[in-house]
């Protein structure tokens, strides 16, 4: 993996600036600045001082006009700081020219964020989709790592050692950045030779999506005893998980953690990350997990839906959960909430509080893609139970004097076809010990 800088290997002090422009507002700005602090953190960068800089429009050499780069080229020195990091995304040529005004290394939201998903990925999967995002980042960016050699060498007419050696690396780049895309074309392929083996049995799925750090690893521990990372982090977990739960009727479910959305996700980060959030794509329905007692509450619910519009899973049967209700201080937040989200769930992953709400909603939500049945089939018809393990889900198989008995998931389709075989109640009839399946 080429490196897009030289930067000092433990950062100690860093200054944090956010440029908003008159049409943003000065709490939003605040906001986001806060949340940049937050990812910085993650990264175990103690931030020294923040700055708020008010701009008519983004300026096409500093992002902001010479008077206000000298302030904080001023407090960068004034501080003695070794990195000053914005939370807005900057050209590589801007970059330089702060990198060139300040003597410290400069990066931006974008790089925080690929820093992050670069320590916290774990499988293979992962690794390969940040370092797609990293280099198709650092690609423009190569200029800074050899600028030092862009004047030697050269004559009328020829290129510079630098230029020489900036070019090999660029098609170096180039060519690491095809062989990356093509292993993630095989672990795609591999993705849904496993998925077609989940659709044969066929297994609902629900993906959990939202804001990072809402809850969402959580909430799939406590529902699944899933041993998963849970940590009070931003990106705490990169990797899907799928665990399998059972309902209150008896109904089997997998349940998929996936990533955590962010404001001012980098786009390439959507684009890498298609093979892992594709899990809400393909998943029967989702489950919209939202910190309730975060200030910023609604917008991180806007952050998340604006996410999914691009991966065109916006459209999905969704359950918005509002999760550390054991949080809040005074029900006017759940009183407003419930106002704007008439059919939200209130829940506490902590507590347990809820929970039992979300799964009974679970099951409305595929009440029509599959249905609990008990059949008796005659002796000898094996091909029925054929048909049941290939179109359907088999929870119990029984043969007792009158036949088979067998209780199971079906389709709609399948249920109707089998109809004439339904046993309103189980027939009271002696046992036999129940088949493996």
């Amino acid at each position: 993996m080429f490196e897009i800088d030289e930067k000092p290997k433990m950062v100690t002090r860093a200054l944090l600036v956010n440029v908003y422009t008159v049409q943003e507002s000065a709490e939003e700005a605040g906001s986001m600045l806060a949340e940049l602090e937050s990812l910085v953190e993650t990264l175990g960068v103690p931030v020294v001082d923040r700055m708020l800089v008010k701009i008519a429009r983004p300026q096409a050499a500093l992002y902001v006009g010479t008077g206000k780069a000298e302030e904080i080229a001023g407090k960068v020195k004034a501080l003695e700081l070794d990195v000053l990091i914005f939370d807005n995304e900057l050209t590589p040529a801007q970059q330089r020219n702060w990198e060139k005004l300040t003597g410290v290394a400069v990066i931006d939201r974008q790089e925080v964020i690929l820093d992050i998903f670069s320590k916290r990925a774990q499988t293979r999967e992962a690794r390969l989709q940040v370092d797609l995002a990293r280099m198709e980042y650092s690609l423009p960016r190569l200029t800074r790592a050899w600028s030092h050699l862009s004047r030697q060498g050269g004559g009328v007419g020829g290129k510079g050692e630098g230029e020489s050696q900036l070019e090999t690396d660029k098609r170096l780049i180039r060519k690491q950045i095809d062989r990356v895309k093509e292993d993630l074309e095989r672990v795609r392929a591999q993705r849904a030779t496993q998925r077609k083996s989940r659709v044969r049995l066929p297994l609902p799925n629900a993906a959990i999506v939202g804001y990072t750090n809402a809850g969402k690893s959580s909430l799939l521990k406590k529902l699944t005893g899933a041993h998963v990372l849970v940590e009070d982090k931003l990106f705490a977990t990169l990797d899907t998980t799928t665990r399998r739960i059972e309902l209150p009727g008896g109904q089997p479910l997998l349940l998929t953690d996936t990533v955590g959305f962010v404001r001012k996700l980098p786009h390439r980060l959507v684009e890498a990350f298609k093979a892992t959030l594709e899990e809400a794509v393909l998943a029967d329905f989702l489950i919209h997990v939202i910190d309730a007692s975060h200030p910023e509450v609604l917008n991180f619910h806007q952050t998340t839906i604006k996410v999914l519009e691009e991966l065109h899973a916006d459209t999905k049967r969704m359950i918005t959960v509002f999760n550390k209700i054991d949080a809040l201080r005074d029900d006017s937040t759940r009183v407003f909430l419930r106002k704007h989200f008439p059919d939200a769930l209130f829940v506490s992953v902590r507590t347990g509080a809820g929970l039992d709400d979300l799964l009974r909603r679970c099951e409305e939500m595929l009440a029509d893609r599959v249905q609990r049945a008990e059949l008796l089939f005659p002796h000898g018809r094996n091909d029925l139970l054929a048909l049941l393990h290939e179109k359907g889900q088999v929870l119990s198989t029984e043969y007792i004097e009158s036949g088979i008995r067998v209780r199971a998931m079906l389709p709609p389709g399948l249920k109707n076809r089998l109809a004439e075989y339904e046993q309103v109640a189980p027939p009271r009839e002696p046992a036999a010990v129940g088949l493996p399946e």
